[in-house]
């Protein structure tokens, strides 16, 4: 075994080992969460320290296009350095290969602040000069579809294995899993070989739905696994002929796909949570962090919900918050305090679309709980009851939401100014082109009509 090999975590030796590494996949995600990178032959790999991309990967729309920066003309190149610890099979691919999240320097040596891993690592990082310690537990939810080649034409639910399309209004249905159980085996599996761990999956309420929950952990450790989970589960779909989508709202009249993200506190000398007291009592701490939540998270929606199709998931009744109130077991509120004990003692952001990169969802969701910790502000009342019935507190789509994040400076001093300005020049660019689009709807109603 070549010293390099001997770095990589435990699962991933055990992946390559008595077998001939063939390569070697170099990744980094972009603002929107895809991979992006080199793959080269696990030998060239091997005699390199360090490759090189340019700066414009974070600088490209959903659609391909690009946006227009201060030096973006001259696509200056970004040092990326191997991170051994994310190393982690590719159980899908022909051959022997491995995975490998790269650190993201300037020409400097310092982090690129455009990068959204490093944005992430920031935040913690302001947690860490604290005294504390930000653990969070995000769940996932995604819809399994069936193939669809033509973008004019609606997405429909999977076949499953009774030859009938799988059901809605199904939540917690163990035969609905098993309609496309194939498709969750070959995920277990594919799991398994990267040494990742699944708390759960279970059928959500809309058609082929699912939730896979991972365990409690560190946010830049999960943001990861949510990198790589959502590439992997996109795999293990399509070797049963359907599609992964992880779109905030798919289909139309279903529910959306969230990402729910669970966050406590831990205060780094004493080894507890700062939301419990000795005692098991709350503490001022929660509800600071509770209050941070409800007065910063409208200044974050644009990353919480990043395209137009964000904002169709938030809807009333159909399982996705509007409002930031905050309520003990109350999943209508968009900030939920689940039953727990007082050790793990934590508060829940029900916001973020599973469309957001995981990376930026998690880091402006900490951010915001942050800037609550050091305002110590107290948060309004509980709220007991249907939470869908108030008033709507946050941006209705992607323009005012973006309007919101720019005046924002506080967060953007807490997130990297250099982020926040290309971010929003991206997003504001994909806007652009999407106004462009004429929909069905309009060709529908007004072409005749009006």
């Amino acid at each position: 075994m070549s010293d390099w090999t001997a770095r990589l975590p435990e699962a991933a030796q055990e992946f390559i080992e008595g077998r001939k590494l063939d390569e070697v996949e170099c990744l980094v995600a972009d603002l929107a969460g895809v991979a992006r990178g080199k793959a080269m032959p696990a030998s060239k790999f091997a005699r390199q320290s360090h490759f090189y991309l340019p700066n414009s990967i974070f600088l490209q729309t959903i659609t391909g296009d690009w946006a227009d920066s201060d030096n973006s003309f001259t696509e200056p190149d970004l040092i990326l350095t191997p991170d051994f610890s994310t190393a982690t099979a590719a159980p899908w691919t022909a051959d022997w290969t491995l995975q490998v999240i790269h650190d993201i320097s300037d020409q400097n040596g310092e982090p690129a602040g455009m990068a959204p891993r490093n944005v992430l690592k920031r935040v913690v990082d302001l947690y860490k000069k604290k005294g504390w310690k930000p653990v969070v537990a995000p769940e996932m939810e995604f819809f399994l579809v069936a193939r669809n080649i033509d973008p004019n034409q609606p997405i429909e639910p999977p076949m499953g294995r009774s030859g009938r399309r799988a059901a809605a209004r199904q939540a917690y249905s163990m035969s609905a899993v098993d309609e496309y159980g194939p498709v969750i085996d070959d995920i277990y599996d594919f799991a398994e070989a990267q040494g990742l761990e699944i708390d759960g999956i279970l059928q959500e309420g809309g058609a082929g739905q699912i939730e896979m929950n991972l365990r409690h952990g560190d946010p830049v450790k999960l943001a990861d696994e949510i990198f790589y989970f959502k590439r992997m589960i996109r795999e293990a779909a399509l070797r049963h002929d359907c599609f992964a989508t992880f779109m905030a709202k798919p289909i139309q009249d279903e529910p959306g796909s969230a990402m729910h993200i669970h966050h406590s506190v831990i205060d780094t000398k004493t080894g507890r949570n700062i939301f419990s007291a000795t005692d098991g009592t709350e503490t001022a701490a929660f509800f600071h962090f509770i209050a941070g939540m409800q007065n910063h998270l409208p200044s974050v929606i644009a990353l919480l919900a990043p395209y137009v199709n964000s904002y169709r998931r938030y809807v009333p009744d159909f399982a996705a918050p509007i409002n930031l109130e905050w309520g003990r077991d109350n999943r209508t509120t968009g900030i939920r305090v689940p039953i727990s004990d007082p050790e793990s003692r934590r508060v829940e952001n029900r916001l973020a679309g599973m469309d957001c990169n995981p990376y930026l969802g998690i880091a402006a969701s900490l951010a915001c709980g942050y800037l609550g910790l050091l305002d110590e502000k107290e948060p309004a009342q509980a709220f007991t009851g249907d939470a869908y019935r108030t008033e709507t507190d946050i941006p209705r789509g992607i323009a005012s939401a973006l309007d919101i994040f720019n005046e924002a400076t506080v967060m953007h001093e807490v997130l990297g100014e250099e982020f926040c300005s290309t971010y929003a020049t991206v997003k504001e660019l994909e806007n652009r082109e999407f106004l462009q689009v004429i929909s069905p709807w309009e060709r529908e109603h007004l072409l005749l009509n009006v």
